[in-house]
């Protein structure tokens, strides 16, 4: 029985994620969001941006980043909002110690009256704002936890958006191919009876050259003429494009991962077209070397994205 095998999709190196969420304290709710961007780059380069106090997570961070991404500059920013609760609220804690000195200062006076509620209350570090910043070691904890698994989140968003983007890309591409494949067609019919038209041109100039007393034997000159018409033989470089061409096909059903192998072969795409374009010895060869390289100048753009 054979197994279900998942063939790897292509994926572009730009994406943009977003998670939020909050953790409640007593001071009222945390909020926090994580934003990430990412667009194309030779190597992996990360960039995070956390508040104060949550900077030690940022190794943790990298490590989650570097399994499922290889390659692009990728950007995470961090905000954190406090939603706070308005009015006053009493610190129990305070307010037992203050009574329990009260009423011990009470019974050692005689006469003395009993400790007054309102009268406590008044006293400094009884009452505080009920917005006041709770940083307690279990909410602090608390928020950590959240944000790395809101990372979490957010990295797996970027993933897929890159995902997507790169089949949108993959389509591209693939018509760029077809463009070229196409262009190669043409030029191999054109380039069919090129060593020959380049003979007939340099014999005829040639001979308004040496006129009716040639300074060489007519052997040596057909010699020196077919030696010329093998060099405007475009036939090598066709034969390699269209190489490049299958390489390429191969690469984009590979999917995963061929970034820095799709940018080196597009090079050698633009090699050949250069050269076709320098060889060519007719108008409309010519023609079609530069619909070639404008087509993969077009291919060599869309390549950068390729993760």
């Amino acid at each position: 029985m054979e197994k279900n095998t998942i063939k790897p999709s292509l994926a572009s190196m730009t994406g943009f994620a977003r998670a939020q969420g909050q953790v409640l304290g007593e001071a009222g709710a945390i909020g926090w969001i994580w934003e990430l961007r990412s667009v194309n780059g030779r190597g992996l380069d990360l960039k995070l941006r956390l508040p104060l106090g949550l900077d030690m997570l940022e190794p943790g961070l990298r490590d989650m980043a570097t399994k499922v991404l290889k390659r692009g500059n990728v950007s995470g920013t961090l905000s954190l909002k406090r939603e706070t609760v308005s009015g006053l609220v009493a610190d129990m804690a305070a307010l037992e110690r203050v009574k329990a000195l009260a009423i011990e200062l009470a019974d050692s006076i005689p006469g003395a009256l009993p400790p007054r509620a309102e009268l406590l209350m008044a006293l400094p570090g009884v009452m505080r704002n009920a917005g006041a910043q709770d940083d307690s070691e279990e909410l602090q904890a608390t928020l950590q936890s959240a944000v790395r698994t809101g990372y979490g989140e957010a990295l797996e968003g970027l993933v897929a958006a890159r995902a997507a983007e790169g089949a949108r890309l993959a389509g591209i591409v693939s018509a760029q191919l077809d463009e070229i494949l196409l262009l190669h067609g043409e030029a191999v019919l054109e380039a069919a009876g090129q060593p020959a038209l380049h003979k007939a041109r340099l014999m005829e100039q040639l001979s308004e050259i040496l006129g009716a007393q040639p300074g060489l034997p007519e052997e040596r000159i057909a010699q020196e003429v077919a030696l010329l018409a093998t060099k405007s033989d475009v036939r090598e470089e066709l034969d390699r494009l269209a190489s490049h061409i299958a390489a390429a096909r191969a690469l984009l059903d590979e999917a995963a991962g061929i970034g820095r192998k799709f940018d080196f072969l597009v090079q050698e795409f633009n090699r050949e077209a250069n050269t076709l374009c320098s060889k060519s010895v007719s108008l409309k060869l010519t023609g079609i070397g530069l619909k070639l390289k404008a087509v993969i100048e077009q291919l060599r753009e869309q390549a950068a994205n390729i993760e």
